[in-house]
């Protein structure tokens, strides 16, 4: 039951999301700037996510070297 009220939620803000791209071009020049900070806010946080999951998740782990102190001379 969660899961379809997930889906119909997503649903419901990508109607939203496309009704809003399609009333852009009529849109007053301070939407236009809000709407496409929230869009590159939004753009930001995925792309920052993509690449913070590519960059833990997808290598294995290996051995990892031990580090001994360094003794003077």
């Amino acid at each position: 039951m969660a899961a379809s009220n997930f889906l119909q939620e997503m649903r419901s803000v990508g109607e939203r999301l496309l009704l809003k791209l399609q009333r852009l071009p009529q849109a007053e020049p301070v939407e236009i700037v809000a709407f496409s900070v929230i869009l590159l806010f939004t753009a930001t946080v995925v792309l920052l996510l993509v690449v913070a999951c590519s960059c833990c998740c997808a290598q294995p782990r290996g051995r990892k070297a031990q580090v001994r102190p360094v003794t003077p001379p």
